[in-house]
């Protein structure tokens, strides 16, 4: 049993505490609901916690490193026919939230799945987020745990400020630890092969030359 569940279970209040539990999570099923009703293909939105939050502007550095991962990443899979890569506004859908991380991928067994037409889409098999000052905290919080929690097997986190990759991968239900590398090449374990230098996530120079490698 959940050490947060216990307490509740065993109070003499826990017929009151289901109640307005089973109230609050009716609730927020109706607001998720009116979101997918009024999200469209022109809004940027997540729906967390009970709450639809819309993103603000981007940096010029954050759109450059997701822009330079993308690219990578992108050209890698379709060589190679890994799969499917989306960026931004990809909403996937986590049993309590949905998201739009900046990058995700699909392996082949889920991206055979999808359909051209489709608005939501399923848990990822890898993320990627790129921090920034207004999202470091939820990206390392909240969504750190209901990736791991729900199986998404790699998560990067990518800061452009400090120029840096974190890898976390899957063990069971959580992500081992990982220090954010700044130097050196950064591989995946869920994406068969690829691996690239850090450079190349965050110098427009270095991304050019490591596409033309994969291309080759």
């Amino acid at each position: 049993m959940d050490a947060l569940l216990e307490p509740i279970i065993r109070s003499p209040m826990f017929p009151e505490y289901f109640e307005e539990l089973q109230a609050a999570y009716l609730k927020e099923c109706e607001k998720r609901r009116r979101f997918y009703e009024e999200i469209t293909e022109d809004h940027k939105a997540e729906f967390i916690n009970g709450e639809v939050i819309t993103q603000s502007p981007a940096q010029v550095r954050h759109i450059n490193a997701s822009d330079n991962l993308l690219a990578l990443l992108k050209i890698y899979v379709q060589k190679h026919q890994l799969g499917r890569v989306f960026h931004e506004k990809a909403l996937v859908c986590f049993p309590r939230n949905d998201y739009e991380p900046d990058i995700v991928f699909f392996g082949s067994a889920k991206a055979a799945g999808l359909i051209p037409s489709q608005l939501r889409l399923p848990i990822p098999d890898f993320i990627v987020e790129i921090l920034s000052p207004s999202t470091e905290k939820m990206d390392r919080g909240g969504k750190r745990e209901d990736y791991a929690r729900h199986g998404v097997r790699e998560y990067w986190l990518v800061d452009p400020g400090l120029e840096t990759v974190e890898r976390c991968i899957l063990s069971v239900d959580h992500y081992e630890p990982s220090p954010p590398q700044r130097e050196g090449v950064v591989a995946s374990q869920v994406i068969p092969g690829f691996q690239v230098p850090i450079r190349a996530i965050f110098d427009s120079s270095e991304n050019l030359r490591v596409i033309a490698t994969i291309l080759t």
